[in-house]
């Protein structure tokens, strides 16, 4: 409940947990004007690309270049990553405690069992509001999490459309037969 002068508001869980949610995105896309992250390691990126493509399976919704082009009709929409505004905080609390409702799958294990992971929610809280959470294809440790987002924003992330070959070719680091298409 909150009070403000003589005005009482009463909100809902799903109105709580939908507003903490979109709280804890517009906090983590924002970026500190200079501030810039070390370079990650060309491996973790390689780890990162992997774990997207296949032990997460996250292609299957977001497409194989992240630009939200699903590879299964069956899957939900997924937006294309490669024009998101949000940060890498917003990134990684997405991927950890996914979208209720929304078809994105949290990849961490304890994301509402453990209520300090996502926002002070639990699952009876999302049972309650009628909030589905997709399964995963797979649970993700902490370090893949970082490594997938080391991936995204290596490789995906604000840069733009994948449509040349040699953009293909920096994407994948190497040659591989879907680049054939692109000029």
């Amino acid at each position: 409940m909150i009070v403000n002068g003589p005005v009482v508001r009463v909100w809902g869980i799903g109105a709580i947990v939908a507003s903490a949610f979109a709280g804890a995105l517009l906090l983590a896309a924002a970026t500190p004007v200079g501030a810039q992250a070390p370079a990650p390691d060309p491996e973790d990126v390689k780890e990162g690309m992997s774990i997207y493509r296949s032990k997460a399976d996250c292609q299957t919704c977001h497409g194989w270049a992240a630009d939200g082009r699903k590879m299964d009709t069956q899957m939900p929409d997924a937006p294309n990553l490669r024009t998101t505004r949000l940060g890498r905080a917003g990134i990684l609390y997405a991927i950890r405690c996914g979208r209720p409702g929304r078809g994105m799958p949290a990849f961490d294990r304890q994301a509402y069992k453990d209520p300090s992971r996502c926002n002070n929610t639990t699952e009876a809280d999302l049972q309650k509001n009628n909030l589905d959470l997709v399964t995963p294809a797979a649970t993700l440790q902490p370090r893949e999490i970082e490594m997938v987002a080391d991936f995204l924003f290596a490789k995906a992330i604000g840069k733009g459309a994948l449509d040349t070959r040699a953009k293909c070719v920096e994407y994948w680091g190497e040659e591989q037969d879907v680049c054939d298409e692109l000029k």
